[in-house]
C-alpha cells in the first residue's frame, strides 16, 4: 500500500496542473475555467524513485452543497478523508478568500496532516504572497508555479518528509489479465450510474445534467473471481454542438479510452433509441477494432409497446453489427448486470483468442472448397494460405494471387465463415489480403561475356544453314 496524497482546494487554483506535474502525465484535464475537474482522479508520482506515492486530484469545493457542486465537494471530501497527507492548494495571485477560509476550517476538523501549497506565484512577489497566507498558521508552506514547474522539487521534498512508509493508497493493477472495459455513449445515458452500481459506491458523480462527467476515470474492480478495470468516460456529443475547449479535451480522452480498452460497452437510452450520434460513437469503436457489447439502459422504465418499438429500431439500425450482443439493463436498479458481464466475457474471450496457423488454414480450405471465389472478367482469385495476424481484433492475413479482384461479398463470406467456425461473438474480425510477389519481377537476365560469345556462334551457325 503506497501513501496517498490528496489535492484539495477551491475551483481553478491549479490542482490538476499540480497533479499532471507530479505524475508526469496529462491525465487530468486542465483549463482556465472553474469546475473542470469533478470526479476523483488517481495517479502515481514516481519523481522520487525511492518514495513513490499515489496522488488524487479532486474537483474544486465551491461552497455549494446542492447539485453538481455538492456532488463534487463530496468527492473531494472522500479523497481527503482517505488520504495520508492533504495538499491544501490556494491561488497566490488572487490571495486568500472566504471560500479558502471555509475549506481550511473543514480541513482542521478532519485532522489530517496538511501542507499549504500556494500556486501561481509567477509574476508576484513571493514574500508578499506568503505573508497574506501567514494568518492560516501553517508551519509547512510551499510556494510554486505548477504551470512553469517552479517549486515542484520543493513540494516533493516536503511531501517526502511528511509521508508514512505505508499508506492507504492502492496502485492500479498492471496485471494484463485484468479486463479493461470502457463505458461510452452520449451524455446522460447512465454511464456513471452504471459504474457506481457495479462498484457499489458513489465513485463517479451521476446527475441528470448532461455532460456531468468531464474526464475518463479508471477504477479497478474484482467480481466473481475475475479482475476488471472499469473506465467511465465523458459523453460524446455531435461535433457541431461541441464549443468549449474543455469538451473537446473530454472527447479526446473518451476516444483515447476506446483505443486503450479491450471491450467497449456502448450505452444506449431505451427511451431514445439509436440516434445518429450513437452511430458515430459506434463507428469510433469499430475503427479502433475493439470488442463491443451494446447495453440498452433504462429498460425497466419502458412499456411493452415502447420495448417492441425499441427492439425494431435496434434490429434495423444495428443490423450491420449483428455479431455484437445487446443486453437490456437498468443501471439505476441493477437489473441485467449478470447478463452484461456474461456478454463482456464472451466478447473479450473472442477478441483475445490466439489461433494456430494450422486451424485457420483448415478453415480457409473448407471455406474455399465450399464456395470458391467467382470469376471476375475471366480472372479467378486464388487463396493459397492464411496465418494469424494478431488479436483484439482477431486478424487473419490471407496470401494468394489476383486478390485485388476479390469481391467484397466474398470477403464478407470469409468473415462470416470464420465467425461461425470459431464461435466468435462480440468482436470485429479483420482480413488482410496480400498477393504473392513475383520473384523475377524487375529483374533482367544479364549474360556473361562467355555466354554472349556462345550465343553469337550459335546465331552464325543458324544463319549459315
Amino acid at each position: 500500500m503506497l501513501p496517498l496524497v490528496a489535492l484539495v482546494g477551491r475551483p481553478n487554483v491549479g490542482k490538476s496542473t499540480i497533479f499532471n506535474a507530479l505524475t508526469r502525465t496529462r491525465d487530468a484535464l486542465v483549463h482556465d475555467q472553474p469546475g473542470v475537474t469533478r470526479d476523483r482522479n488517481y495517479g502515481v508520482c514516481r519523481l522520487d524513485e525511492e518514495r513513490p506515492f499515489i496522488v488524487v486530484d479532486t474537483g474544486g469545493i465551491a461552497g455549494d452543497e446542492e447539485g453538481l457542486a455538492g456532488a463534487t465537494a463530496r468527492q473531494a471530501r472522500a479523497a481527503a478523508g482517505e488520504a495520508d497527507l492533504v495538499l491544501f492548494v490556494v491561488d497566490g495571485r488572487e490571495g486568500a478568500s472566504s471560500l479558502d477560509d471555509e475549506i481550511l476550517a473543514w480541513l482542521r476538523k478532519l485532522a489530517r496532516p496538511t501542507v499549504l501549497v500556494i500556486n501561481k506565484i509567477d509574476g508576484t512577489d513571493e514574500e508578499t504572497v506568503r505573508s497574506e497566507f501567514a494568518r492560516y498558521g501553517f508551519s509547512d508552506v510551499v510556494a510554486l508555479s505548477a504551470a512553469h514547474r517552479q517549486g515542484i522539487d520543493e513540494l516533493l521534498e516536503e511531501v517526502g518528509a511528511r509521508l508514512p512508509e505505508e499508506g492507504a493508497g492502492e496502485l492500479l493493477d498492471t496485471d494484463p489479465a485484468r479486463v479493461r472495459i470502457a463505458f461510452v455513449g452520449r451524455p446522460n445515458v447512465g454511464k456513471s450510474t452504471l459504474v457506481n452500481r457495479l462498484l457499489g459506491e458513489e465513485r463517479m458523480i451521476a446527475s441528470e445534467v448532461p455532460g456531468t462527467t468531464r474526464d475518463s476515470i479508471a477504477v479497478d474492480m474484482d467480481r466473481d473471481g475475475r479482475q476488471y478495470r472499469l473506465i467511465d468516460t465523458a459523453g460524446l456529443r455531435r461535433r457541431g454542438k461541441v464549443e468549449e475547449a474543455v469538451e473537446k479535451f473530454s472527447a479526446f480522452k473518451t476516444l483515447q479510452a476506446i483505443e486503450q480498452c479491450q471491450v467497449a460497452v456502448l450505452m444506449l437510452d431505451a427511451g431514445e433509441g439509436v440516434t445518429d450520434q450513437d452511430a458515430t460513437i459506434l463507428g469510433a469503436i469499430l475503427d479502433a477494432g475493439r470488442a463491443l457489447v451494446v447495453a440498452i439502459n433504462k429498460w425497466d422504465g419502458q412499456s411493452d409497446y415502447q420495448r417492441a418499438q425499441a427492439e425494431d429500431l435496434l434490429s434495423r439500425k444495428l443490423g450491420f453489427v449483428s455479431w455484437a450482443e445487446a443486453v437490456r439493463i437498468s443501471a439505476l436498479h441493477g437489473s441485467g448486470m449478470r447478463e452484461l458481464f456474461q456478454a463482456i466475457h464472451r466478447a473479450h474471450a473472442s477478441a483475445t483468442h490466439e489461433f494456430s496457423t494450422s486451424e485457420v488454414n483448415q478453415a480457409l480450405e473448407i471455406a474455399y472448397e465450399t464456395n470458391p471465389p467467382p470469376s471476375i472478367r475471366g480472372h479467378v482469385s486464388k487463396l493459397r494460405y492464411v496465418h494469424p495476424g494478431g488479436a483484439n481484433p482477431p486478424t487473419f492475413i490471407v496470401h494468394g494471387t489476383r486478390l485485388k479482384v476479390l469481391p467484397e461479398s466474398y470477403k464478407r463470406y470469409l468473415e462470416n465463415f470464420f465467425r461461425k467456425r470459431f464461435k466468435l461473438v462480440g468482436t470485429p474480425v479483420r482480413f488482410i489480403f496480400r498477393e504473392g510477389a513475383n520473384p523475377y519481377e524487375g529483374k533482367k537476365n544479364t549474360l556473361s561475356e562467355r555466354q554472349v560469345a556462345r550465343k553469337r556462334r550459335l546465331m552464325r551457325h543458324v544463319k549459315g544453314k
